[in-house]
């Protein structure tokens, strides 16, 4: 987690996303990379790169001299102290401008805020961000709420541990280990999708052989829906963080065997962090 890259419409709920940034890489000797988009038509970005237009656009010229102004007042934050902090404001369409800039500074996590009473909807459900979180190559955590210090004591693994790639736990595991956190490894059962106990253990069992990491724990839950089952087992164990799968451009949906409901990730109250497969 040296390189982390926070996106930001300057929202409280961006901030949040920034503190826990800072912590990271306080913790980590890490840099974060502050980034803020201008969506803008395309026309008028090519008159601002001096394309066929030309001229620069000085509505667009603004908003950029606005949003560095923004920065100079997130940089005084008491809590961004000593951390290295890079400035970009792009003129691209947001998924565009947050894949590119994880792909031109090597990125190794993006954090990022929810948005308002709809939390993660906004996130997930045919947003930019969303396309971001489902496609992107490297991890997403999602944050929601503001953390005074950033915890992950008790880490939620969601998967159907079937179609998952092994390397999403991988990846899992390098994010318990940097908190020294314990994963409960989730499998939710469903009317529909039933597995007996012993047979969803050895399927878990047989999903984790092979990596170097002893505190864990299995969960075999039943419940309405998965996506019901993971906040509720979250809940019930009073979880710091939940990760899941993304399936590409088929998105969480596919984890889910079907359209994802909005309850998972409107009424998760805990940060979420997404792994591709």
């Amino acid at each position: 987690m040296k390189k982390i890259l926070v996106p930001t419409d300057f929202s409280i709920q961006a901030e949040y996303a920034l503190e826990i940034a800072a912590q990271l890489a306080k913790k980590h000797n890490g840099e974060i990379y502050l980034l803020h988009m201008l969506e803008l038509p395309l026309n008028q970005i090519q008159e601002v790169g001096g394309g066929p237009g030309g001229a620069e656009l000085p509505e667009a010229m603004a908003f950029m001299q606005l949003a560095h102004n923004k920065f100079e007042e997130i940089l005084k934050a008491y809590y961004l102290k000593d951390i290295p902090v890079h400035e970009t404001v792009n003129l691209y369409q947001t998924f565009e401008g947050i894949k590119d800039t994880c792909e031109e500074h090597d990125i190794d996590l993006i954090v990022m805020g929810s948005h308002g009473a709809s939390g993660l909807k906004e996130m997930f459900i045919g947003s930019n961000t969303e396309k971001v979180v489902r496609t992107s190559d490297i991890p997403v955590l999602v944050i929601k709420n503001k953390h005074s210090s950033f915890v992950v004591n008790d880490f939620v693994f969601a998967s159907d541990f079937n179609n998952d790639n092994k390397e999403t736990y991988r990846q899992a595991i390098e994010l318990a280990r940097v908190f020294n956190s314990k994963i409960h490894l989730l499998l939710v059962n469903t009317a529909n999708r039933f597995i007996t106990t012993p047979k969803a253990n050895e399927r878990i069992l047989k999903f984790i052989e092979g990596f170097d990491y002893s505190n864990y724990e299995i969960n075999v839950f039943n419940d309405e829906s998965v996506e019901k089952g993971i906040l509720n087992f979250s809940h019930s164990i009073d979880a710091d963080l939940i990760g899941i799968s993304t399936h590409g451009r088929q998105g969480i949906a596919h984890f889910f065997n079907g359209s994802i409901s909005e309850d998972l990730v409107n009424h998760a109250k805990r940060p979420v962090i997404t792994f591709k497969i």
